[in-house]
């Protein structure tokens, strides 16, 4: 792909870092945007970003647009909010930018249940809001983040994109099977492309605090016992970082698909692996024991997760090269570094 300005909205969160720096990496101009909130720990945003080159006090500065960067003029960050209907619309004003990939949301199944306006606020308003930057501003592709989790509880595996997605048990889902719906509205009305990618249980370096990966790791580490939801009987198609962004960074070059202007795709490894399994396998890269705290599953939450990837691979060679040791592997390497 020639180079391009991309609009990297969630730039500060996990998989959003991820892409911008292979975009960077690549050639591209990245004009990050992020709200910084504190969902999580935003020291853990701020050192990402420095990772990138954006240093925290150049980062704290709202709208603030020329930044000096180790990636010089092709990287520029702006703290924003999503629905924010009048910096939005200005940012796409003044800059020329070519796609966007909209990694920002509101995450988390079980927080949904504490705080729905925040998902309300950033999953649907903010969505809204970019799709309409889109069309006021001629962007011909949108690359967005849906979930797997709107397949909800379903026994028909592999989840195929083809499936029905109309009984989500989490607000957070619905609010991605709403994403799709407001993308396919917004591509058949104003014949724009809308590439939606239905992420599945992402881990690896500089992953979220509030994910398995991280939880499990922190409390053994700390003997601490771990929470085991459903007594370890739930299975997840754990998917590193590393073929994650090798999908997003695909699906944002030219497509081979011309049939259609809306897309879904499954971006997974393909390959369950029991919830058991994967703490042993953290068991074994951190050479400690886990204190298991057996528990009966959680509302929202989902048995499995099992992606077919078939689609992704047929249009953009997606292939999952990962397995769960390498990358649990690679998470623990990642963690004792960057917390000493």
């Amino acid at each position: 792909m020639e180079s391009k300005t991309i609009l990297v909205t969630g730039a500060a969160g996990f998989i959003g870092f991820h892409v911008s720096k292979q975009l960077l990496e690549l050639g591209h101009s990245v004009i990050g945007l992020d709200n910084i909130n504190d969902y999580y720990d935003v020291d853990l945003k701020y050192a990402r970003l420095a990772e990138l080159g954006i240093q925290r006090n150049q980062a704290e500065k709202e709208l603030n647009l020329t930044l000096s960067n180790s990636f010089g003029e092709r990287m520029q960050f702006i703290k924003m909010n999503l629905e924010d209907r009048e910096a939005l619309p200005s940012l796409f004003e003044s800059n020329s930018i070519d796609i966007v990939c909209n990694l920002a949301a509101q995450a988390g199944v079980r927080y949904s249940l504490e705080n729905p306006n925040a998902y309300a606020d950033s999953n649907l308003i903010g969505f809204l809001n970019i799709l309409e930057c889109c069309r006021q501003n001629k962007i011909k592709r949108l690359v967005y983040a849906s979930s797997s989790s709107v397949y909800g509880n379903s026994d028909e595996v592999p989840f195929k994109e083809t499936a029905n997605v109309d009984h989500p048990i989490s607000l957070y889902a619905a609010t991605k099977k709403a994403n799709e719906l407001m993308a396919h509205t917004y591509s058949h009305l104003y014949g724009f492309e809308t590439i939606g990618l239905r992420f599945f249980t992402v881990y690896g370096p500089w992953g979220r605090p509030d994910m398995a990966m991280h939880l499990f790791t922190d409390a053994i580490i700390n003997d601490r016992p771990i929470k085991v939801f459903n007594n370890g009987e739930l299975s997840r198609d754990f998917t590193f970082i590393d073929d994650i962004v090798s999908g997003v960074i695909a699906t944002l070059s030219e497509t081979s698909d011309r049939s259609s202007l809306y897309k879904l795709y499954n971006i997974g490894n393909s390959k369950p692996v029991k919830l058991l399994d994967y703490i042993i396998a953290i068991e074994e890269a951190l050479n400690k024991k886990a204190k298991k705290e057996m528990l009966p599953m959680q509302a929202g939450d989902v048995k499995q997760t099992y992606a077919d990837v078939k689609a992704l691979q047929n249009q953009y060679k997606y292939m999952p090269r990962t397995n769960v040791k390498e990358g649990v592997e690679a998470f623990v390497n990642w963690y004792n570094t960057y917390y000493n």
